[in-house]
């Protein structure tokens, strides 16, 4: 039986840090990652004389092991409030069709299917603008600071979009940017790293995806807002006032006659009332769906 050797290289302090991790949040993965990272490689950066193995040895005497750092993450996760109540900290909620209506992330998720479309087109035209001027300038002396400034702007843009995810879907997202390059790299070897980046690529996906998304998301916001408060106001109206003669339905006689009179009024009133829950729970399955998009395409780990 092997005992298990402490780690000797930055990598696998990392690689035992992720493991350790396994099952939290992935946003709360690549913080802990990212604050790592960035610790390891200014203990080396200060003290170049020494091995890796070395420094690594006297970190994690001070600092502590990959399973310690991950469990005070965990407990720090615990502690800080995020925009939602925490699931475990609300055992009385009840979860039913008319429940949706005081559950905070479905005005969240409206709200967000709402902001789609203008962040949508923003994405969509900052990505497809930035990569054709970026092919456009790469044979130009300028092409590659360009380069290393567009990806630079995708990696805060899709920071700024895992806020308001977070901020109004609930999902736990990255709160820092990704670890700085080293002062030393070249510009060169910073494109490089960017463009073998997964998350790079990943990001200018997910930017071109919010187009159409965004697009649906606020349609469908829109209209089933439009359309089941217009439904309700239009019969309450007509009930309180008497006046049922703005109700029109052509081609359909029996749906018509049953709009003039005060039973059907109501009960058009209150498929109204129901149509405005459904779109309540859209909005709530849209933001759960959408969290999981964004986890997945704007996370690195």
């Amino acid at each position: 039986m092997t005992q298990d050797r402490p780690p000797e290289t930055v990598r696998a302090y990392l690689d035992e840090l992720r493991r350790a991790l396994k099952g939290a949040p992935a946003g709360l993965i690549a913080d802990a990652l990212a604050d790592t990272e960035d610790h390891l490689n200014n203990e080396i950066s200060h003290n170049p004389e020494l091995p890796e193995s070395a420094i690594l040895a006297a970190v994690i005497d001070t600092y502590g092991t990959p399973q310690e750092i991950a469990e005070e993450y965990r407990d720090m996760e615990a502690t800080i409030g995020g925009p939602f109540p925490k699931a475990e900290m609300t055992p009385e909620r009840r979860y039913g069709f008319f429940n949706v209506i005081s559950d905070p992330r479905t005005y969240g998720a409206l709200l967000y299917m709402l902001l789609s479309l203008i962040t949508g087109i923003f994405y969509f035209t900052w990505t497809v603008v930035g990569i054709s001027l970026t092919v456009g300038f790469a044979i130009l002396i300028f092409g590659i600071p360009f380069a290393l400034l567009f990806i630079g702007s995708v990696r805060v843009l899709s920071h700024v979009e895992g806020r308001i995810v977070e901020g109004l879907l609930g999902v736990r997202m990255p709160r820092r940017l990704p670890p700085a390059t080293q002062a030393d790299e070249t510009l060169w070897s910073r494109i490089k790293d960017g463009l073998s980046d997964s998350r790079t690529w990943s990001s200018m996906f997910y930017f071109i995806l919010k187009l159409p998304l965004g697009i649906a998301y606020f349609t469908a916001a829109v209209t089933g807002l439009a359309l089941s408060l217009g439904v309700t106001g239009t019969s309450i109206y007509a009930l309180v006032t008497n006046d049922a003669s703005h109700i029109h339905m052509d081609g359909v006689p029996w749906l018509d006659h049953l709009l003039h009179t005060a039973p059907g009024l109501i009960v058009f009133a209150l498929l109204g009332v129901l149509l405005f829950f459904v779109v309540l729970h859209i909005a709530r399955g849209i933001g759960w769906l959408h969290g999981r998009i964004a986890e997945l395409l704007l996370v690195r780990l």
